[in-house]
């Protein structure tokens, strides 16, 4: 499994775009091939910061949902947007069970 994780820090002018992008960007991603969850929250220390939180089945399907032309487009309205460069990290993970 892959797992993304990443943030977008916003203008107080900005956030409201930044947030609609976001919604409309994990909604339309959930649906894609490969996708195990996609979310987007609002950080409760620092309400401008928007932080995602993704799962992957594999490296290919992250590299295809990189590669759709609205994922694209997302990432460059969210830098465009943005206070700050956004940050995303990429981690190969194995989940563990408990019990």
């Amino acid at each position: 499994m892959i797992l993304v994780t990443g943030s977008v820090l916003a203008n107080p002018e900005t956030f409201d775009e930044i947030l609609a992008a976001s919604l409309a960007h994990v909604q339309r991603s959930r649906a894609e091939p490969g996708c195990i969850a996609h979310n987007v929250h609002q950080d409760a220390e620092h309400p401008l910061r928007l932080v995602f939180v993704e799962e992957w089945e594999d490296r290919a399907a992250l590299l295809a949902h990189f590669a759709v032309p609205e994922s694209r487009a997302f990432a460059k309205t969210i830098r465009a947007l943005a206070a700050e460069p956004p940050v995303l990290k990429i981690f190969d993970a194995t989940p563990v069970q408990f019990g």
